[in-house]
């Protein structure tokens, strides 16, 4: 009969070298899971890039602000030449007037006859002046009285139509439509005796 192998002689057996011995444990141990991913680079990447958009936000801003500061100063550089010399063009048309009057008194044995052509060369370069400046000449004689443009200086009886200028004592002027003076005049009204004759007959 055939001897069945004892306990230690299948101990033995296992425990000899080269020979593997079967784990139940390694089919227990579970597969290592990878450790989540640290938050912090993303965070410290989105604060860096935030700052940058904040600093290239305040060097616009400031660029803007000393643009502004430029161009408000120019403006105001530019209203202060305009006030100082807005009459510069037209004083140098009256240079003009001023010298043909010098001429005209200048010139010797000046005769009646001289002294008109001079006044008038004088007053044709005034009202060339004036053109050039938009200073424009308001004569009404016989026009509808404007309160805007016309002083009434007085009243007088008239076969015009009331309220229509028949006289004028002094022409005014406008520069640009806006009246520099207004022309001084006498307004037509209806005669005493035309509102007393239909009452009369």
């Amino acid at each position: 009969m055939r001897n069945k192998p004892d306990k230690n002689s299948q101990v033995s057996a296992a425990t000899e070298p080269g020979i593997p011995v079967p784990s139940d444990t390694a089919a227990t141990e579970a597969v290592p899971e990878p450790a989540p991913a640290d938050p912090a680079p993303d965070l410290s990447e989105l604060l860096r890039k935030a700052e940058d958009e904040a600093a290239a936000l305040k060097d616009a801003w400031l660029r803007a602000k000393a643009e502004t500061d430029n161009v408000r100063k120019q403006a105001q550089n530019d209203i202060a030449k305009a006030h100082k010399y807005a009459i510069e063009r037209f004083a140098q048309e009256l240079l003009t007037v001023k010298d043909a009057l010098e001429l005209t008194l200048a010139t010797p044995a000046t005769t009646i006859e001289t002294l008109k052509d001079g006044v008038e060369l004088t007053l044709k370069n005034l009202k060339a002046a004036f053109d050039k400046a938009q200073i424009e000449e308001i004569d009404p004689l016989n026009q509808k009285y404007d309160p805007y443009r016309h002083q009434a200086m007085t009243m007088l009886e008239s076969d015009q139509p009331a309220g229509t200028v028949v006289q004028v004592f002094q022409k005014g002027y406008l520069l640009n439509d806006r009246v520099l003076r207004p022309a001084l005049v006498a307004v037509a009204k209806a005669r005493a005796d035309a509102d007393s004759g239909p009452a009369g007959a």
